[in-house]
């Protein structure tokens, strides 16, 4: 005698960032079931396989934020949890009602109704499948240019230190060591 329960929930899976990375997938599920165990008050929960690719498609390491799921409580006594998609159902449904409303037949004058009607037959023998241009064959993968070395930057010659920069106590210095170098060379 019970009824099936249909609920929509958004299943934040924000503390799966928590767990190990290489375990995060798997704790998104056992969350998602958590959830359903929570809000719908049965034990066994079954996930469609919906669910288990969307949680895994982005590989165990980053399963998404949020999920949007569908919770069904069934007569065998298990819930069941599926993809939602009612959004994008809603969508088609408008772009459908839409369509019809853009081509009025009640407005048309009785004239112009036989002139459209003349009219397509004609276009339905015209169109003739256009030749598609021949597919250029994509050039086979090119190696990839080789780095050049980069030339080693020569060693720029210091300029020679003009004798007006350079202090006297130098001056004095340099020539003494000359002296000496000269003066163990004659012994």
């Amino acid at each position: 005698m019970s009824q099936d329960v249909e609920r929509v929930y958004t299943v934040n899976l924000g503390k799966v960032l928590l767990s190990p990375d290489n375990q995060r997938a798997k704790r998104a599920v056992n969350m998602i079931k958590e959830f359903a165990r929570h809000h719908l008050k049965i034990e066994q929960v079954k996930l469609e396989e919906d669910v288990s690719h969307l949680l895994w498609a982005r590989g165990i390491k980053h399963p998404p934020r949020k999920i949007r799921v569908r919770m069904t409580k069934t007569d065998e006594g298990y819930v069941l949890v599926s993809k939602y998609e009612g959004e994008e159902e809603s969508i088609e449904k408008e772009e459908e009602k839409t369509e019809p409303q853009k081509v009025e037949p009640s407005k048309v004058e009785p004239e112009k109704e036989e002139q459209s009607l003349k009219v397509e037959p004609e276009p339905a023998a015209k169109p003739e499948p256009e030749p598609k241009p021949a597919a250029k064959p994509e050039p086979a993968a090119k190696p990839k240019p080789v780095a050049k070395p980069e030339p080693k930057p020569e060693a720029k010659p210091k300029p020679a230190a003009k004798p007006d920069d350079v202090p006297e106590f130098f001056k004095k210095k340099d020539e003494e060591i000359k002296k000496k170098t000269k003066s163990k060379s004659k012994d």
